[in-house]
């Protein structure tokens, strides 16, 4: 997506040579017309999937997730870090986080999930995998399906994409990282 890799090259920056910041348009400070770009793009990469929910991980896919299930026109629900006490019975899955360097469980209620449902996935990253593979496991829980996994950006250089592909998982990124050695930014 053109746009997305010209926000990333004009306005993205690297720190230590594995963590690529695009906090003044993704995920921090979130740029709306991207957003709804992304929605678009993803909208038209999927149109043939019969997708009738759109999932995330809160907080940096939100953002994103309300972009495309608003161009599809579907609800979107996103797994939670901290289960509330209003909610009741749960799916849930444990998922590291690469940038965080921490395990933490997630978790989405029952009552937003279905075997009815033909879900698209996604997410701001991917890196080693870790937040898709469990949102798969909460879906397949629920017994719904999953249409695919829409990334905005994914780390070719790391092995989140391959390990997804492996699974028969339809990947789409928009962007992709082949490297960020010495605090550049090489794509795709």
């Amino acid at each position: 997506m053109k746009l997305l890799k010209e926000y990333i090259t004009n306005y993205g920056s690297v720190t230590d040579g594995s963590i690529l910041k695009v906090d003044s348009f993704i995920n921090h400070q979130i740029d709306p017309t991207l957003m709804m770009a992304i929605g678009e793009e993803f909208k038209n990469r999927f149109k043939d999937k019969k997708i009738n929910k759109v999932l995330t991980i809160e907080a940096s896919g939100i953002a994103i997730a309300i972009a495309v299930a608003y161009a599809l026109k579907v609800p979107m629900v996103f797994a939670k870090k901290k289960k509330p006490s209003t909610m009741g019975d749960s799916y849930n899955a444990t998922v590291n986080s690469f940038t965080k360097k921490t395990d933490y469980n997630i978790t989405v209620s029952k009552e937003f999930l279905s075997s009815e449902d033909n879900i698209l996935i996604v997410d701001d990253f991917l890196a080693m995998g870790n937040a898709i593979i469990g949102l798969k496991q909460i879906i397949d829980e629920a017994g719904a399906s999953i249409a695919g996994v829409g990334i905005a950006i994914e780390k070719g250089f790391q092995p989140g994409g391959e390990v997804l592909k492996k699974q028969g998982i339809h990947l789409e990124s928009l962007a992709i990282i082949d490297s960020l050695e010495n605090n550049q930014i090489t794509l795709r």
